[in-house]
């Protein structure tokens, strides 16, 4: 069993999926690793789940596009608004929401959508990754941490990714993507 540091104030749930890797190399990678993981992936593939009684890849892969859509979100509301307050979501309640999106196109808004929150986090000046705001359930975070955040729930999802077993093989343990 891993034991991970969380910050005192605000733990990361995922501090301990990036095990020591920088979150910005991370973000930088996860999108295109996953991309290629499932590009010869059929339809009905994607329907595959990770584990039984969990979601469909095709689901986790929408949850991932809402994800980066909300967190892209909240960054740029804690950096464009003073004394943000952060709404909370429920990946329950959002997912049904999308549910008739198709994987593909769920890939593609993630990935456009991780380019372009990676493109607002390169021009920051020095000093806006410490924006701080506040969130009704975690207290006050800064833009790092929603960085953090972000990054470690890529290589959660990605671990589920990898788990899946083609056609007819068992199920594979994940690979450790920091040790890639």
């Amino acid at each position: 069993m891993r034991l991970c540091l969380l910050m005192a104030t605000a733990p990361n749930p995922y501090e301990c999926d990036l095990d020591g890797r920088d979150p910005f190399e991370a973000l930088a990678d996860t999108a295109g690793r996953i991309r290629d993981a499932v590009a010869s992936w059929t339809a009905a593939d994607f329907e595959r789940s990770y584990a039984p009684g969990k979601w469909s890849i095709r689901r986790v892969i929408i949850h991932l596009a809402q994800t980066e859509l909300a967190l892209g979100a909240r960054m740029r509301f804690a950096l464009a608004e003073p004394d943000y307050v952060a709404q909370p979501f429920s990946q329950d309640a959002w997912l049904p929401l999308d549910e008739a999106l198709d994987a593909a196109a769920a890939l593609d808004a993630y990935t456009v959508l991780r380019r372009m929150n990676l493109s607002l986090l390169r021009a920051l000046p020095a000093g806006h990754l410490d924006r701080e705001f506040s969130h009704p359930e975690y207290g006050m975070l800064t833009i790092r941490w929603v960085v953090s955040q972000m990054a470690g729930h890529d290589l959660h999802h990605f671990r589920q990714i990898q788990t899946v077993p083609d056609p007819g093989e068992p199920r594979r343990t994940p690979k450790n993507p920091a040790a890639d």
